[in-house]
């Protein structure tokens, strides 16, 4: 059996817990193996529909004991590892993001078993076979796992999430895990929202980044107002951040935001590769560079080389006017 674990805010599922459901339901359809899905807290519930439109058959709730709080690493972990138990499931998929990772190594660590982290595809044989993003996304390694079960997240952007054909309607069955007391001991007490307007970096559908080359933070004003026109978002690179330029919310890359918008233009960007690793989810990447050699030009879909500061302007008056028009 093929078990995906879905994070979830208040009963609606993240992205990346949809892509680890869409992986799952093609290795169901390929191995005959059933398909069922793990949420924690009762608000969990209110996935069932759009988890039965993904292809789970069966949706696991863990709830009570404290597990309808805030969320708790251990006692997460705890509670997929008695889903684990109790369902038998040979693999376990999950999203790739910081929260699933730290359910997975204390689950994995209850339950004695390995994880492989940022997979692409998986082949649930004997043993099983996985195909994994390594050195920041700039290689893939196939690797055997032997051992009885697998636990696996998804890397994010790597399989589009996508309804099943004939959706289900999932039988949801309630559990109450035995989760001991210190599993609590870390967990979320509180929460402060960034001072964000509009859409948000990992939802938006244009993505205006800048680099060393914007030259400091009054330089992003222009792609503040890019971003704004095109109804977009602004991010960065790790070294504006590493300068105070910009806050780390906005930075995309391994260690910040991953994205994937329809479009992503990036000014004054060198392009290290683990800033790459964060944008390889955009569907279109427009450079504006100086440097014709820069890294991030050969994965470009189209390069304008020259000075921002002069393009940038010139770009944004094209666009009031059409606008205007």
């Amino acid at each position: 059996m093929i078990l995906a674990y879905v994070d979830h805010l208040d009963g609606a599922p993240d992205d990346g817990s949809l892509e680890a459901v869409t992986l799952g339901r093609g290795l169901a359809e390929r191995t005959g193996r059933p398909l069922e899905a793990v949420v924690v807290g009762g608000a969990g519930r209110a996935a069932a529909e759009v988890l039965g439109a993904h292809g789970a058959t069966v949706v696991h709730v863990a709830e009570g004991g404290g597990l309808d709080g805030p969320y708790a690493p251990g006692a997460w972990g705890a509670a997929l590892a008695e889903a684990v138990r109790a369902t038998s499931a040979r693999l376990v998929l999950g999203p790739g993001t910081d929260r699933w990772h730290e359910v997975l190594a204390h689950a994995a660590a209850a339950l004695d078993l390995p994880m492989a982290a940022n997979c692409v595809d998986v082949r649930p044989d004997e043993p099983t076979v996985v195909l994994r993003q390594r050195w920041g996304g700039t290689l893939l390694e196939e690797a055997e796992v032997d051992a009885p079960a697998v636990l696996c997240s998804v890397a994010l952007h790597a399989v589009p999430a996508e309804p099943a054909g004939a959706p289900v309607e999932p039988d949801v069955r309630s559990f109450t895990p035995a989760v001991p007391e210190e599993a609590f001991r870390v967990r979320v007490v509180g929460r402060v929202e960034p001072d964000r307007r509009g859409v948000s970096l990992a939802e938006a559908k244009v993505v205006v980044g800048g680099g060393r080359g914007v030259g400091g933070p009054e330089g992003f004003r222009v792609l503040e107002e890019l971003a704004e026109l095109l109804g977009g978002a602004v991010g960065c690179s790790r070294v504006v951040t590493s300068a105070g330029w910009r806050p780390h919310t906005d930075q995309i890359g391994q260690t910040g935001t991953r994205i994937a918008p329809d479009l992503y233009i990036a000014c004054g960007i060198s392009g290290a590769t683990q800033h790459m690793v964060g944008a390889r989810g955009a569907k279109r990447l427009l450079v504006i560079n100086k440097d014709p050699e820069a890294p991030i030009v050969s994965h470009a879909d189209w390069v304008v080389v020259g000075d921002l500061h002069e393009i940038l302007p010139a770009v944004v008056a094209a666009i009031r006017e059409a606008k205007g028009a």
